[in-house]
């Protein structure tokens, strides 16, 4: 991976994620099920040797599929449904002899949130680090639910800021963590007086959460802490496992619940941040003496507005707000909404430069690292996704934090892992730079709070159909 800035020889180079193939280890249910009728196909390749004759032999086993279903050793007879795309370019040429489903053992993937749609896109990403693309084009709806619900503006499309994603510009995905005052106060000779800014800094907006709590996997710990290190982000690591796998780095946050403090003596240098699962007051003041440098940052669910705001005149300037897996939170209100609230409550109280809000649960797609960012969130806490990247298998619904049940595959390794998330990264990174030069924005901080950067369904549904009898009703 390359750094952002001068290569040591006077020249700029990029922030670039290496990327490398990394196929599944573990055998997921094909998307397609292929059935061919033995006779037809027989007598449908004997029709062919008499017209290409046997030199012909390639052409006559592959056909009539371009992807390779029918061309492994015996052809047709054995058809390979991994490689079927479900172009239906054989049903149509052979309906008397082929028929291609959707394979049913699909529905086991995920769960009802988590659907096997998103895990495809996932699968593709981080086996290749490359983006998704559909050719024939969305068939799903323009609305929905949760994320579907939310549409981004792409008024700047055809401007020259698209060069900014791979061209002579440049479109900035580095973020701030961390606090900085509304107004700095000097003293005579020219020295800061009062609070300074004390942040760090990531090169894109997205870094891995810590494991589910039924997932103890040392192996899991260890790849996160890899990966991040590896593309300069960081990884939330409970402070046992940083402590027993000695994790201990730059780009590893320890997270310590209330009563582990003895735990923070025994760490050998400042962690960047340190995350506090839960308020706690001697924690906070433990991490504040023992590591004054290091930001403190409080992990806990999402909040009213007064009990956030409360956090934050005790000394509290970086926020992890959670969701459940699926994205709600303790009400039942989609993540969603309740960014858009937490942010709106700091903005109102005109702190909003003063803390940093991180949030995690139902971001489970590129395309909602934008929104959840335009909603109000700085940075973007992976955790669903990275089970999936690393070919987690669910166990049932998977939407509580302290019950979900996962099972990694027993053949996991670490460098297969690790570069199975930078390719996840890399490829999430490049969607969002479409998205931002789309957008006309030429970096990623200036895409936080921008909520006219947005459509919501159901307000463009009330500015259309207000007064309209009947419409309430639906």
């Amino acid at each position: 991976m390359k750094q952002e800035g001068s290569n040591g020889n006077g020249r700029y180079e990029r922030y670039h994620i290496e990327t490398r193939h990394a196929p599944d280890i573990a055998r997921w249910p094909t998307r397609f099920t292929v059935k061919v009728g033995k006779i037809g196909l027989a007598r449908e390749l004997i029709s062919e040797i008499f017209h290409h004759g046997l030199k012909e032999k390639e052409v006559i086993t592959s056909r009539p599929c371009l992807y390779g279903v029918f061309s492994g050793p015996v052809g047709g007879f054995s058809p390979r449904p991994e490689h079927c795309v479900g172009c239906l370019r054989c049903t149509t040429e052979y309906p008397d002899f082929v028929s291609v489903s959707h394979n049913p053992e699909r529905k086991k993937l995920g769960d009802s949130f988590f659907n096997s749609n998103y895990i495809d896109a996932i699968s593709y990403e981080v086996e290749n680090g490359m983006i998704p693309v559909k050719g024939a084009g969305y068939r799903g709806k323009f609305g929905g639910a949760g994320w579907d619900g939310m549409w981004t503006d792409m008024s700047e499309i055809v401007r020259p800021t698209r060069d900014g994603i791979h061209g002579r510009e440049y479109i900035s995905t580095d973020v701030d963590i961390g606090f900085r005052p509304n107004f700095l106060k000097f003293d005579t000779g020219g020295l800061p007086v009062g609070p300074t800014p004390r942040v760090i800094s990531i090169p894109m907006p997205m870094f891995f959460d810590a494991p589910p709590v039924s997932l103890s996997n040392e192996l899991f710990t260890g790849i996160t802490a890899r990966a991040a290190q590896a593309v300069q982000s960081l990884a939330v690591i409970p402070l046992g496992a940083v402590l027993k796998q000695d994790l201990e780095g730059t780009h590893t946050s320890p997270l310590v619940k209330p009563g582990e403090e003895d735990g923070l003596d025994l760490l050998s240098s400042a962690p960047l941040m340190i995350e506090m699962d839960g308020w706690d007051e001697s924690l906070f003041q433990k991490i504040s003496s023992l590591f004054p440098e290091t930001l403190a940052c409080l992990r806990t669910e999402f909040k009213p507005a007064p009990k956030l705001l409360d956090y934050h005149k005790r000394g509290i300037h970086v926020f992890h707000l959670l969701a459940d897996y699926h994205g709600r939170d303790s009400g039942g209100n989609f993540v969603l909404d309740s960014i858009r609230q937490a942010h709106r409550a700091f903005v109102e109280a005109g702190v909003r430069q003063e803390v940093t809000l991180l949030g995690s649960g139902g971001m489970i797609a590129a395309e909602h690292i934008p929104k959840a960012i335009i909603c109000g969130l700085d940075a973007v806490g992976l955790d669903t996704p990275v089970l999936v990247a690393l070919q987690a298998e669910f166990s049932g619904e998977c939407g509580s934090r302290l019950s979900s049940q996962f099972s990694l595959p027993g053949n996991l390794s670490p460098d297969w892992g690790m570069q199975r998330l930078m390719n996840l990264m890399a490829s999430w990174r490049d969607q969002l730079l479409e998205i931002s030069g789309a957008m006309g924005l030429r970096e990623i901080r200036r895409m936080r709070g921008e909520i006219g950067r947005a459509m919501f369904m159901l307000d463009l549904e009330r500015e259309a159909f207000a007064g309209i009898e009947g419409y309430e009703n639906n």
